[in-house]
C-alpha cells in the first residue's frame, strides 16, 4: 500500500515556465543537476554550466525565489529546490524553403518547466497556527464536527493545492 505524505503547501512556492523553446530531454539534463540543492548553490551551478537550457531555468529559479520573498516573506538563504520537473509541450511546425521550389518541415519542440522551492526554516506547527488565524479573519465556514464543541475553520476559496492542473 502506497501512502501519500501531505506536505504543507504554505512552506512551498513555485514558478512555471510554459512553451520554452528547448527539448525536454536537454532541459532534464540540467534539472537533474539542481534538484534537491539550495537556492544559492543552484544559481552558482546554473551560471557555470555551458548548456543553453541553463538561462531559462535560471530565470525560473530566480522567479520562484522572488515569489517566496514577496508573497510569503521567506529568506532566500533558507530555500532549497524540493521539486523540479520538465514535461514535453507542443511542437511548433514550420516549413523551410529549399531548392527548386520545394520545402522541408522543421519541428521545434517546446517544454514546460516547473520548479518548487521549499523553506526549511519555517516550523510546520507555527505555520499551521498562522494560516489558521489568517483563514479565520477571511470569510470562514465553521463546521461543527460530530455535534461537539470542537469547531474547525475551513477556507471556502482555497481548497485546492499547488498542483491542481495535474
Amino acid at each position: 500500500m502506497i501512502t501519500k505524505i501531505k506536505k504543507n503547501r504554505y512552506t512551498e512556492v513555485y514558478a512555471v515556465g510554459q512553451h520554452i523553446c528547448i527539448s525536454a530531454h536537454k532541459a532534464r539534463r540540467v534539472i537533474d543537476q539542481i534538484r534537491g540543492r539550495s537556492y544559492e548553490e543552484t544559481l552558482m551551478i546554473l551560471e557555470l554550466m555551458p548548456y543553453r537550457a541553463c538561462y531559462p531555468i535560471f530565470k525560473l529559479v530566480y522567479s520562484a525565489a522572488a515569489n517566496a520573498r514577496h508573497n510569503m516573506g521567506f529568506n532566500e538563504a533558507s530555500l532549497f529546490i524540493s521539486k523540479a520537473e520538465v514535461n514535453k509541450s507542443t511542437t511548433v511546425k514550420k516549413l523551410k524553403p529549399r531548392a527548386r521550389g520545394r520545402s522541408s518541415p522543421i519541428k521545434r519542440t517546446t517544454c514546460y518547466i516547473s520548479i518548487v522551492l521549499q523553506d526549511i526554516s519555517v516550523d510546520e506547527e507555527e505555520c499551521k497556527r498562522a494560516r489558521y488565524a489568517i483563514l479565520c479573519l477571511k470569510k470562514p465556514v465553521w463546521i461543527n464536527k460530530n455535534k461537539t464543541t470542537n469547531m474547525t475553520c475551513y477556507d471556502m476559496y482555497n481548497n485546492g493545492g499547488l498542483w491542481d492542473k495535474k
